[in-house]
């Protein structure tokens, strides 16, 4: 696979940035990381808090035309298990938060914006944006029980090496997305390492209605099923809300 990579000082959004880059002809993958960006972005109006020089802050693009647009669920599967090998080579205990967040615990290490853009029916160009907490020690906006690296082991980490980890993995993945017979293998995996898969938890809707339910499963479109009770439930995206228990551990000040 052919891969340029991109290092940036600071930009508003890496994401953003590779909606206008004009790839060269034989680029499949392009990788963007920049040690700042002023405008990160999350999943709807959501905003991404980052330490300048102290996280992983990047952005891929990529072309998966084997993909159909209405089994592109199957890209953020790829993507979160790539996440979650990588980190795995330095902590333990990684999970998948459904859609595709990355938890250690009940605490979030990273978050993912995939964007993509159709042309004919076709995905023409597949951009994936994460934020991943390596360095930060104290965080201060008021998303749920952030967590990084360095928090959970006590020590600093060398970005360059888990960056270069992650695109190892990435390379990995993604590269099963051209081989449709290999989907099922990445579906497998996903419902493995689902946050929360089998157990009695609470969840509540956007209202504020709170129930308990076990989580079963996740369909190829995306769609969240719960089982409250022995009825199912299920849930697409911003439909329902892990209800999160809060982090008393004295390693994390921020929350």
């Amino acid at each position: 696979m052919k891969i340029r990579h991109i290092r940036l000082t600071e930009v508003n959004s890496t994401n953003s940035y590779l909606k206008g880059y004009p790839q060269e002809p034989d680029e499949e993958l392009t990788f963007v990381w920049s040690d700042s960006q002023t405008a990160g972005r999350g999943c709807g109006t959501n905003t991404w808090e980052s330490e300048p020089g102290k996280n992983l802050t990047f952005s891929l693009l990529f072309h998966p035309l084997a993909v159909p647009p209405s089994k592109q669920f199957i890209i953020s599967m790829a993507n979160a298990l790539a996440l979650r090998d990588a980190l795995l080579a330095f902590v333990p205990d990684i999970v998948i938060k459904w859609p595709n967040d990355i938890y250690w615990h009940d605490c979030k290490l990273a978050g993912t914006l995939i964007e993509t853009t159709l042309k004919q029916g076709r995905i023409r160009d597949c951009i994936i944006g994460t934020g991943l907490n390596v360095n930060q020690e104290r965080f201060i906006s008021d998303a749920p029980n952030p967590v990084s690296l360095c928090q959970i082991t006590g020590h600093p980490f060398d970005r360059e090496e888990v960056a270069a980890k992650v695109v190892e993995q990435l390379i990995r993945y993604l590269t099963l997305l051209d081989a449709p017979e290999s989907w099922n293998i990445l579906r497998h995996n996903y419902q493995k390492a689902l946050y929360r898969r089998g157990e009695l938890c609470p969840y509540h809707t956007p209202d504020g209605n709170l129930f308990h339910a076990t989580l079963e499963s996740v369909d190829d479109d995306g769609t969240l099923v719960l089982n409250e009770e022995g009825q199912e439930r299920r849930f697409g995206f911003k439909e329902v809300v892990f209800d999160l228990r809060p982090n008393t551990n004295p390693i994390f000040p921020s929350l």
